[in-house]
């Protein structure tokens, strides 16, 4: 079990250091999008591809960050539910979360997508709007995307196995979730108020 967490330490320090690059990417489609409104607007002018590049930057960050999002347990899921259980039932639940749905889902979007991926490729298939970009890039973020978040999730499930068998403490057991912590914070305003 010391190797898979030493494999899942490695995994974890990949996903955090490619979701924090890969996070610019918003800044840069802010931008992108700002340049082009005001392109737009003061010369009557725009292109397809500016407005489809902003697509797939969003695209890429949503899809090869969903990783990062699971490491940080930042993940969707009611946690109002989840956090009245014990902590021994949430970690079985989530293990057969992991295991039953989401490693099989995206064992299946990458089975489905490496062939959507690689028709696109082979026909070089392009934009159906004038001036756009190639749809290939954006289809091959689908394959990758799931790559990622697979691997993330077997991580996951090596981590909630070593916490349900007392071989590691819960790394997310004194994480504040982003609502409680912004919670906090609009209470403390308001007191000092």
């Amino acid at each position: 079990m010391q190797a898979l967490l030493k494999l899942s330490s490695r995994i974890d320090a990949f996903t955090r250091w490619t979701g924090k690059r890969l996070a610019w990417l918003i800044v840069a489609a802010v931008i992108i999008s700002a340049v082009n409104a005001i392109v737009r607007k003061t010369f009557d002018t725009s292109s397809n591809s500016w407005l489809e590049l902003q697509w797939v930057l969003f695209s890429i960050v949503f899809l090869l960050c969903a990783p990062w999002t699971l490491l940080d347990n930042e993940h969707i899921r009611i946690d109002i539910v989840n956090n009245a259980l014990p902590k021994t039932v949430r970690n079985v639940i989530d293990v057969i979360g992991h295991l039953f749905f989401l490693i099989p889902l995206c064992i299946v979007m990458i089975v489905t997508g490496v062939p959507f991926f690689q028709r696109s490729f082979h026909i070089n298939e392009q934009s159906g709007n004038a001036g756009g970009l190639p749809q290939w890039p954006a289809k091959a973020l689908i394959m990758i995307g799931f790559a990622l978040l697979l691997v993330q999730g077997i991580s996951e499930l090596i981590k909630r196995i070593a916490v349900t068998r007392g071989l590691m403490p819960d790394p997310h057991e004194s994480q504040v979730s982003a609502l409680e912590a912004e919670v906090e914070h609009l209470v403390e305003a308001i007191e000092k108020k």
